[in-house]
């Protein structure tokens, strides 16, 4: 049984420490828990300033009983344990038994619509929040959606999400495990399979050179304004400043398109691992304020109108540490504001996350032009 309000499952990860270290900015308690303790235990006392956080480390089998054991007591659990369609459903179950929020970071798709049709109901019915993907790639874009749709009238959403960095190993697990699945734009209020063979190129908001995009995994944002009545259209391509980087993405993306994607179902789990690891086997280093930046641009047009919201951000890693902090923060002080499956922004508001990441300095004021 949990005696802190919060656990952070997956810990040990590269994201995991970030929401500990931010759980501890906004002096919450927490269970930092993970499959081995000693590892848990030394990757948290690693951690900036923890001497100052309360927080207990839990070993944890990855089952319903034993994270229900875990979470028996907690309010809210954020999750980073992933691949997410693979292993979120017994976290989220454990969630439901025991009366707690679930918040995760997930980059892909098919989980997200997932726990919107498998669990969405019944965390509304316990009045409990289901809130898959809360994380810079997703979130910030989504508050720049969300202050582009505050003029009526637009009704289609062209989002574009760089960074500049280079992925986690569970994020580089997340790029090759989308490349599975079916990635869908939302055209006229329906989810629509996105058909592109390599990246694309586009314009970036303030530079000369042209960058590469790929629909990566279709993003969260397709789904979180299916259920918004005053979208119709969205489609997001997302992708990293550097290049090169890109370039080797794209090739491997070409090489599961034509090679994995035809191995039987049993073998295409490790041959996508092993690609992955080719690009990402170590942890990067902590993310540098100067250096690693993100740019989430939104373009919104109607019949009769258009706005244009840009915000440039740093430290994307940091941003999703933030926001999974702050919800937590904000779950312990009184109910979201929509329960049952909601976003980021659905759940806590806009632009209350956006004040969060500028009062810790990782975004900027949002540069808005409209028609």
């Amino acid at each position: 049984m949990s005696k802190h309000p919060v656990v952070v499952y997956g810990v040990s990860g590269y994201t995991g420490r970030l929401i500990a270290e931010y759980l501890r900015e906004y002096h919450i308690p927490f269970i930092a828990a993970g499959r081995n303790a000693d590892r848990v235990r030394q990757v948290v006392e690693a951690i900036p300033g923890m001497e100052n956080a309360e927080y207990e480390v839990a070993a944890v089998d990855h089952t319903v009983e034993a994270l229900t054991e875990l979470f028996d007591g907690a309010k809210v659990v954020c999750n980073t344990v992933g691949p997410f369609a693979e292993l979120g459903p017994e976290v989220v179950e454990a969630c439901l038994k025991t009366g707690a929020h679930y918040l995760d970071t997930t980059g892909e798709q098919n989980w997200v619509l997932d726990a919107r049709d498998r669990w969405g109901a019944q965390f509304a019915e316990a009045n409990l929040l289901l809130s898959p993907g809360i994380a810079q790639m997703y979130t910030t874009g989504e508050i720049a959606a969300q202050i582009a749709l505050e003029e009526p009238g637009l009704d289609s959403l062209d989002i574009l999400v760089l960074w500049k960095g280079f992925p986690t190993y569970a994020s580089t697990q997340t790029i090759f495990t989308n490349l599975l699945e079916p990635a869908h734009y939302l055209e006229a209020n329906q989810l629509v399979p996105w058909e592109v063979a390599g990246g694309t190129e586009l314009q970036v908001p303030g530079q000369h050179e042209l960058a590469l995009s790929l629909p990566w995994g279709g993003t969260s944002h397709p789904v979180w304004f299916q259920q918004d009545h005053r979208v119709a259209n969205c489609r997001v391509l997302g992708g990293l400043f550097d290049r090169n980087l890109m370039n080797g993405i794209i090739q491997m993306a070409g090489a599961v398109a034509t090679e994995i994607s035809k191995l039987p179902p049993e073998q295409q789990g490790p041959a996508l691992k092993a690609e992955a690891d080719k690009m990402q086997s170590g942890m990067p280093p902590r993310e540098n304020q100067r250096v690693n930046r993100s740019l989430d641009s939104v373009h919104a047009t109607g019949p009769l109108g258009r706005a244009h919201v840009l915000i440039r951000g740093a430290c994307n890693y940091k941003q999703t540490g933030l926001m999974q902090a702050y919800g937590a923060y904000r779950l312990l002080q009184g109910a979201p504001l929509q329960a049952g499956f909601a976003s980021g922004c659905q759940a806590f508001g806009h632009r209350e996350l956006l004040a969060e990441l500028r009062t810790f300095g990782l975004a900027a004021a949002p540069e808005i032009t409209r028609a």
